[in-house]
């Protein structure tokens, strides 16, 4: 993540320290952090007007500000950032709190319920938003492939993936398909397709099948046109999904409090517009990954922060889950909690042998 505080002169490890010691009070207190509290819970031995100096020194470079209700001082979405990359002292998760993700996960039944519970968990957990995506199939691997005929040429295609998730696609034909003619194109593609992934599937479908539809018999050319429907290319958020839980936790952090600000805040998880390329960046990206404030790129999600993390099967990548809150929220506790639920969730879903 860039930052501007990268490109300004380093802190000097006075200014450092007294940075880290506001931050953490203000995130424990929601107050305004004065000199004298500073002075106390520093444990560094400066008078009153040597840290009121360091102070105004952080002010003017962005780090902190004062409210103007109040002579302490607040972090900056600047000081959180240099916060996060320089001074944050990551606490390892407490051993009854992991049992407890390895349980609730391992009681779902299938994908959307390890979904829902992953979501379910994060929000409990922080006493935040949790927000987990449904898994992507494109790195599975297709497992079976049927059809039903229904009304008005439309078939029903059924898609299982690694044995365990199940898909079902309506296909608008241009004519009308016998019950046998579906059985035969479902042989075909299964022959063709299984264990394959669907970005596999396109492939031979542009370079093999596609490349000789002359040579194919009628048989063949179902299967082809079936496919063609059944497997488009994707754009990059086409079809992603999101189960968010705890939005309501929100509502007990004053800064978020405003009905105004939390009206357009749950429309915009509604309407899942502002998160989707937010989202999409996440599940690109290397591990636990961090957006404060405005970084989001959203305007209405510039009082939040989001900490997001990828989570993995054996075949790479399938989904990214995260948790929305303010931004001044315990980093040191959340991101731990998002990242083993990453892990967690991912060897969850690792299909079943």
């Amino acid at each position: 993540m860039s930052s501007d505080s990268r490109d300004d002169a380093p802190l000097g490890e006075r200014a450092q320290q007294l940075l880290r010691v506001l931050v953490e009070s203000y995130v424990r207190d929601g107050q305004p952090v004065g000199s004298r509290s500073l002075s106390r819970d520093s444990g560094m031995n400066l008078s009153a007007a040597t840290i009121r100096n360091v102070m105004a020194d952080l002010e003017e470079g962005g780090f902190v500000a004062s409210p103007h209700t109040s002579a302490g001082r607040i972090p900056t979405p600047k000081g959180y950032r240099f916060f996060v990359d320089t001074l944050l002292r990551v606490q390892p998760l407490e051993q009854a709190a992991e049992a407890d993700i390895r349980r609730r996960l391992g009681d779902a039944e299938d994908s959307r319920a390890l979904v829902s519970a992953a979501s379910m968990l994060l929000s409990s957990l922080t006493q935040m938003a949790g927000l987990v995506t449904l898994p992507s199939t494109e790195a599975a691997s297709v497992t079976q492939i049927e059809f039903v005929a229904l009304s008005e040429n439309r078939v029903l295609a059924i898609l299982v993936f690694d044995d365990r998730e199940v898909q079902n696609r309506i296909l608008q034909l241009d004519r009308h398909y016998s019950p046998e003619e579906l059985r035969r194109a479902a042989v075909l593609l299964n022959e063709q397709f299984r264990g394959r992934t669907l970005d596999q599937v396109r492939q031979e479908m542009l370079n093999d099948l596609a490349a000789t539809r002359e040579r194919l018999n009628q048989g063949m050319l179902d299967s082809v046109t079936m496919a063609q429907q059944l497997f488009p290319t994707p754009t990059a958020v086409q079809g992603m999904e999101y189960v968010i839980a705890g939005q309501t936790n929100l509502m007990g952090f004053s800064e978020l409090s405003s009905v105004d600000k939390l009206r357009r805040l749950f429309e915009s998880f509604n309407e899942k517009r502002d998160l989707l390329n937010l989202l999409d960046l996440s599940i690109r990206g290397q591990g636990v990954q961090i957006f404060i404030g405005q970084e989001s790129g959203h305007e209405i999600l510039g009082d939040c922060s989001i900490i997001t993390a990828p989570y993995s099967t054996d075949s790479g990548a399938v989904g990214v889950l995260g948790v929305i809150g303010p931004t001044r929220m315990a980093y040191e506790r959340v991101i731990p909690v998002v990242d083993l639920t990453a892990k967690l969730l991912g060897s969850a879903l690792n299909p079943r042998r």
